[in-house]
């Protein structure tokens, strides 16, 4: 079972985002969202709010396809943050000049999977 989550057009940068997302790669769905309620980066929130999306969605799929799905077992398999539009401004300078700030916006995304359990299989 795997599930996928995404917020688009949020105004953190990217690079800042990525910073949190490493944080939580890899590690137990339940785990990340312990990390991420406690991270001091506001970009930490809007990152919670995927991986809470992603987990509700793998649920939600679960139930609509009548199958068993223990949250305990879901982990963050795949996690990105990806660049989007940059907005442009300017501010006034010295002198009569002005200069360029960009605002610039993320798109993070989230997937869930549900880790195989190795209870019943024999080598």
């Amino acid at each position: 079972m795997e599930a996928k989550a995404s917020a688009r057009f949020v105004r953190v940068t990217p690079q800042k985002a990525r910073r949190v997302v490493d944080l939580i790669r890899g590690k137990q769905a339940g785990e990340a969202v312990a990390v991420l309620k406690f991270a001091p980066q506001s970009a930490a929130e809007p990152v919670l709010k995927t991986v809470q999306s992603a987990i509700a969605n793998a649920v939600e799929g679960a139930k609509r396809n009548s199958e068993r799905l223990d949250e305990a077992d879901l982990y963050i398999s795949e996690v990105f943050v990806d660049e989007g539009p940059t907005l442009k401004r300017f501010r006034p300078r010295a002198q009569g000049r002005a200069s360029q700030i960009l605002k610039r916006s993320s798109h993070i995304t989230v997937v869930v999977s549900e880790r195989q359990s190795t209870k019943g299989r024999t080598r």
